[in-house]
């Protein structure tokens, strides 16, 4: 059975989401025969590689709200992720392109490293305020999770897995996917949204219920 997340690395919701799925995984009875897979989704393509200001301020301006209102915003999110053991820094976090670090972390899927990859970008964008538009900070991410220091820099100075990126996302608009995290199984049922660990596995526990039988012959 196959688990597919869409999410961006910039996105709050997607790295509660991501604690909260790890959370139903370790009470869905057939976890060891599940594949997760991460797909590319970003929120802004148009992001610059680093934008300037506080994100409180790209948010007022990007949904036409007072600049406090979604600093309370900021810190209700800061107060949910610490429930799940993340720690928010909104103070320190660079707004940034992230198409590269999604191109890692399809490198990162090769090597059998996806998850551990796409951990650690989200924690040096949300707790460490690392700039993860720059190619010298995530060739260091990268190679921090096991990837071989070559192939990353290769990558970075190429488009090596342009195409999977846009391929991740064109997919996700055939699917009607426009927000995230977006969690589906086997193209079958899913649930978009930090759900809830109890109703993402209830959407695993329905995936298994409905997967194609294995031949026996």
């Amino acid at each position: 059975m196959e688990l597919e997340i869409w999410s961006d690395i910039a996105c709050p919701w997607c790295y509660i989401g991501k604690r909260r799925m790890e959370r139903a995984l370790n009470d869905f009875e057939h976890a060891d025969e599940l594949t997760v897979n991460w797909r590319s989704f970003e929120l802004d393509r148009d992001a610059p590689a680093e934008r300037e200001g506080e994100l409180a301020g790209h948010l007022a301006r990007k949904y036409r709200i007072p600049i406090e209102q979604a600093r309370e915003s900021q810190r209700g999110l800061t107060e949910m992720a610490e429930q799940e053991g993340v720690r928010f820094r909104f103070d320190l976090a660079r707004g940034a392109n992230t198409f590269d670090a999604h191109r890692l972390v399809h490198l990162a899927a090769e090597h059998g490293r996806q998850e551990q990859m796409k951990e650690r970008l989200m924690k040096a964008y949300f707790t460490e305020g690392k700039l993860v538009s720059d190619p010298e900070t995530l060739l260091a991410l990268g190679t921090e999770v096991g990837l071989p220091a070559a192939e990353a820099k290769e990558l970075l100075a190429s488009e090596r897995f342009a195409e999977e990126v846009r391929a991740d996302e064109d997919t996700a608009a055939k699917l009607g996917i426009s927000g995230v995290p977006t969690f589906i199984v086997d193209r079958k049922v899913g649930v978009t949204g930090a759900q809830p660990p109890e109703l993402i596995l209830e959407m695993l526990r329905q995936g298994w219920a409905r997967r194609e039988p294995v031949p026996t012959a």
